[in-house]
């Protein structure tokens, strides 16, 4: 996990990147922490860390848990799909 290193959000709040609820403050907090993760030059390890390893909460690589959610299971999906065309050749 090198790209831990250089991630824009290890020098704020880490509560910022892990909100109470998804409404309110709590909603602001997330873009808050959302829009600093478009900025991080790890978004993509990061994302592809928390998809992997099955983080069920806060914002990690600028999507939050539901976000990622949907992710795993479009690329969930795709590798079945993928696989029932490989079986049938």
């Amino acid at each position: 996990m090198e790209w831990v290193h250089g991630a824009l959000c290890a020098r704020e709040d880490p509560e910022l990147f892990f909100p109470v609820s998804a409404t309110g403050p709590a909603l602001r907090e997330e873009l808050a922490a959302k829009r600093i993760c478009l900025r991080c030059p790890v978004l993509r390890p990061c994302l592809a860390w928390a998809l992997d390893s099955g983080q069920a909460f806060g914002v990690w690589g600028g999507a939050n848990a539901e976000e990622r959610a949907v992710l795993r299971r479009k690329a969930d999906s795709s590798a079945r799909a993928h696989l029932s065309s490989a079986e049938s050749r």
